[in-house]
Formats: C-alpha cells, structure tokens, sequence
C-alpha cells in the first residue's frame, strides 16, 4: 500500500490549482486505504489522472480545477480519449484511464463538486473479445522439466528454481506476482500442502500444492546456495535478491524456442492452463474461482468458453461430419 508521502509526490505533481491538488491526494489515499487497490494500481490511477490534466491545460487554455472538472461535458472527455488514441494507446488502457477518470469524479462529487454527469454518460471503447490461450497438458508439464534446458549454461539451481516458479503457476494456479511474494517461511513442502498467498486487492486465499510441485520446490531449496531467511523471499535471483518476474519471462522464452512453443506461451498462460485442464477433466466452476483467487464468477466463467472452443476444434479436426468435409 503506497504510504502518505508517496500519495503526496504523486499528487503533487498534477496539473491544477491547490484545491484540485488537494482532492487528488484525498482520492489516492482512498484508493489505496479504503478500496485497498495495490501500489501499482494506484500509481496507474495517478498517472491516467496526470494525463488527463495535462490535457485539459491545452484543451481548456486554463489550469483546471475540482469545479471545472465536474463541469465538463462528454466533448470534452471524447477529445481525450482521441488524442490518447491518436498517440497509439490502445483500448484496454483507455479503459483504464477512463476507470481511474470516473472514479476521481466521483470522490469530487462526495466531496461536494456537484454531478460529474459527462463522466457516465461517456462511453467507453469497446474491447476485442479473446479468449486466454492455454497450452496442451504435455507441453505445460515440459516447461517444468529442468532437463528441457539441459544445454543450458545456467547453473542447476536456477534450472531448479525456474521449474519450481512455474509449477506454481501451472500446478497451483497462481499468478506469477503470486508466487514471487512467497515468503522462505510459506514454501510449501513435506507435509505442508497449501500455501497462502496474497493476490489482487491485497486478499488471501489458500490453494492446494500437490506432491510433484512441492518436490519441485523442495529440489530447489536442497542446491539454492544462499541461506534463506524465514521472512526474506523464497524465490531469489542470481545475486541472492528478490527474484524478477522479468527473469521468469526469459526463462518462459528459452523454453519456448526449446520446445518449439508460440509466443503465447507465456507464465500467466500456465494459470490459464491450470483452470483450462481443471474444467476439462470435470472442475467445478465455482472451486476453480476459488484456487485463482477471482472475485466475479464471470471471470472464471471464460474458461467454459475456451473448453468449448478446444471440443469444437477437436470435432472440426477428427469427425467425418464436421465441417471440414
């Protein structure tokens, strides 16, 4: 959670008069205490509402304040959301800027601005529906063979440590932040099969770690060369720090040129296996939700989609009836 002077930085640097200042800082902090959105988030927010700022300087001819925000009108926002779009943002992230946009309106109007009535009747761009591309179970399952690098020059403790991370990812189901945030102490091993862990919103929930995975970890641990405390990171880099997602990535790359993969296998589509192969094999939706941690059915609900496309693909490829005929 960002702290009070990290909320100040960041709202001191918008574009506008001392009271708009001082609601920006007001926001941020309930963004962060009482919606308990993660520090990234609310820098993301931060930053949407800085651009938007920014904007409205050149737009209005004038800096901004809370009342003149909440008197603009759906032209306005629309003229924002083209320039983002002129400069080659794409739609997920006018989303979010527009999110982050009417959430800020809003606290303006609890705070007693008035109406920000342009802010909900602007609509949104529409966002291209795709669905998440698992992997097959024999190549998720290669991915955590450490002999898949065996020509690697990297040291065996972190081939080691690379297949412990993304079995968590594919046989826990967590997201690759997830399973980096582990603390020594939490390693789910022997007898300890679940660990806790923190996802998004700052909420905890309990997933099962079954025995291959924990072996995994438990190998890691046996080689990994530096003397881990109970608080520090279970998962460290070369150097002994905290390990990067980044360095996941690379290593998710090397072996997909290994083993002949797309670029769409990447660490969160191991999450995305791991509840793909679940509700193929019979999961229950609702238990699903639970081990990836979503806080709307209708996220998880996207998985009945993919296993649906994955039957019509196989009938489409093998039935003499399909299509193909």
């Amino acid at each position: 959670m960002p702290n009070d002077s990290q909320v100040s930085v960041e709202a001191a640097l918008m574009p506008g008069d001392p009271g708009l200042v001082r609601e920006a800082q007001g926001w941020l902090r309930r963004l962060a205490s009482e919606r308990r959105l993660s520090p990234k988030t609310v820098e993301a927010y931060a930053r949407d509402l800085r651009q938007f700022l920014a904007f409205l300087v050149g737009h209005l001819g004038e800096t901004p304040g809370a009342v003149g925000i909440v008197a603009l009108k759906p032209v306005d926002l629309r003229a924002f959301l083209a320039s983002r779009r002129a400069e080659g943002v794409e739609s997920r992230t006018l989303m979010r800027q527009l999110a982050a946009l009417r959430s800020f309106a809003r606290h303006l109007s609890q705070e007693g601005y008035g109406p920000a009535s342009a802010f909900a009747a602007i609509r949104g761009p529409r966002l291209p529906k795709t669905l998440p591309r698992p992997m097959s179970p024999a190549a998720a399952l290669a991915m955590l063979d450490t002999g898949t690098r065996a020509g690697s020059e990297r040291e065996a403790w972190i081939l080691a440590r690379d297949a412990a991370v993304l079995a968590l990812l594919y046989g826990a189901g967590l997201r690759i932040s997830e399973a980096l945030g582990l603390a020594r102490r939490d390693a789910p091993t022997g007898d300890v099969d679940a660990v806790t862990v923190t996802g998004k919103g700052a909420k905890t929930r309990s997933v099962p770690v079954i025995p291959p995975i924990r072996r995994l970890i438990e190998d890691y641990l046996a080689i990994c060369p530096y003397g881990l405390a109970p608080d520090g990171p279970l998962f460290v880099g070369a150097k002994g720090g905290p390990l990067s997602p980044r360095i996941v990535q690379l290593a998710t790359a090397e072996l997909r040129g290994a083993l002949g993969l797309p670029e769409t296998a990447t660490p969160h589509a191991l999450r995305h296996s791991f509840a793909t192969h679940l509700l193929g094999r019979g999961g229950d939706l609702r238990a699903i939700q639970e081990l990836l941690g979503h806080a709307s059915l209708s996220t998880t609900q996207m998985y009945t989609k993919v296993d649906a496309a994955r039957l019509i693909a196989a009938y489409d490829a093998a039935h003499p009836r399909a299509g193909r005929a």
